[in-house]
């Protein structure tokens, strides 16, 4: 009975953190939630095994926590970001990995999300430029999850894709962006 409480305490605190997040980055309304839903059914698809893992889902909520730290002149940004302002957003991945490093429920494939969901099967991602199974399975999963919101979601700086436009470009970065394997699982589900 104490677990349990314990574990909603811990699921409605991540709940409220993730609402915060999203008041400061107003384009990512119920983000969180969506990709939340969507990571954890390819990731049932994938390996089942990693839900048993509790952080996981609290890292798919917290994935850009980081962002808490970068200017909102950035977030809202209706058109293209400077190169030296793009790193300063790409710092939203380290950010967040140092702001929750010492949190006990988020130690393990949570917080490889929260760092690792911007790195590229190709290794041109970020922040480590990690390549194809440096990236944590996690990661990669996840990696497929947000960009299916992001392109599909409100943003201030374009118009939603449609579900059929997303998915297309999904399968068209796999190999570069994305982990064939997952993009591959994906295009089934």
């Amino acid at each position: 009975m104490q677990r349990r409480v314990v574990q909603d305490a811990y699921r409605e605190t991540v709940a409220a953190l993730a609402n915060a997040l999203e008041a400061k980055d107003t384009g990512t309304r119920t983000h969180s939630l969506r990709v939340r839903h969507y990571a954890t059914d390819l990731t049932a698809a994938i390996e089942p095994g990693l839900l048993g893992d509790p952080s996981l889902e609290y890292g798919f909520l917290l994935h850009d926590v980081g962002k808490i730290g970068v200017p909102n002149e950035l977030l809202q940004r209706r058109g293209p970001l400077s190169p030296a302002e793009m790193r300063v957003m790409q710092l939203h991945t380290v950010i967040g990995a140092e702001i929750l490093a010492d949190v006990t429920f988020l130690q393990g494939e949570g917080l490889n999300v929260i760092r690792s969901h911007h790195e590229h099967w190709d290794g041109t991602g970020y922040p480590d430029g990690l390549a194809a199974q440096e990236i944590p399975l996690s990661a990669r999963i996840f990696a497929v999850a947000d960009a299916l919101d992001a392109m599909t979601g409100e943003r201030p700086y374009r118009r939603p894709a449609s579900w059929e436009a997303a998915a297309a470009e999904i399968s068209a970065q796999s190999g570069r962006q994305f982990d064939p394997d997952v993009v591959e699982v994906f295009a089934r589900e």
